[in-house]
């Protein structure tokens, strides 16, 4: 087994040592676990059997607005996104 140091945002920490003492189970596990979670979570690039690519794009129709209000709309939508 190896040895490490790793530093923790002191919250996590905390909640990692609150799920160790509700657990019963050491500090140490809970990392152990936590890593073999993630590990599996996300698979080696290498092994994946088929790569990743983006799907493909479906055809909503043609768009309703006019090529003129299109500036308008989009002006809209960022002001929108600051409220």
């Amino acid at each position: 087994m190896i040895r490490t140091q790793i530093q923790l945002p002191d919250a996590l920490y905390k909640e990692a040592k609150r799920v160790a003492g509700e657990r019963e189970i050491s500090f140490a596990e809970v990392v152990r676990r936590g890593i073999e979670y993630i590990t599996r979570v996300y698979p080696s690039i290498q092994e994946m059997k088929v790569p990743w690519s983006p799907p493909t794009p479906q055809h909503l129709g043609s768009f309703l607005a006019p090529v003129e209000d299109w500036r308008l709309m989009a002006e809209e939508r960022a002001n929108d996104d600051f409220r």
